[in-house]
């Protein structure tokens, strides 16, 4: 059984902060990719920033220069830390883990519940 478990998020004014955690546990051999992915009301949801085991990093145009994904590879957790945030950023945020549950077992995508992020203008 895998659990990915996302924290943070609330609400911030336009120009705030905003820092967001997320755990993976349980069992879990390996985890590749850990990621933040976003879904406002009425549209899809889209890749914020994602952040592999060795260290390679992907951020959405929209977000460059704004927010920093981290991870503790130690710890299977991924943080995000959000920066100058804009009313356009107000979404759910979900948690994504790219792992393996067991040494036999093909890499699968595990999702948090998702945490809501709102930014007040």
């Amino acid at each position: 059984q895998v659990q990915v478990v996302e924290s943070g998020g609330g609400l911030v004014q336009a120009g705030g902060s905003l820092s967001l955690s997320c755990s993976a546990s349980g069992s879990i051999f390996s985890i590749y990719t850990m990621a933040w992915y976003r879904q406002a009301p009425g549209k899809q949801r889209e890749l914020v920033a994602a952040k592999t085991t060795g260290g390679s990093t992907n951020y959405a145009d929209s977000v460059k220069g704004r927010f920093t994904i981290s991870r503790d590879n130690a710890k299977n957790t991924v943080y995000l830390q959000m920066n100058s945030l804009k009313p356009e950023d107000t979404a759910v945020y979900y948690c994504n883990a790219d792992l393996q549950p067991t040494h036999y077992s093909a890499y699968a995508n595990y999702w948090g519940q998702g945490t809501q992020v709102t930014v007040s203008s």
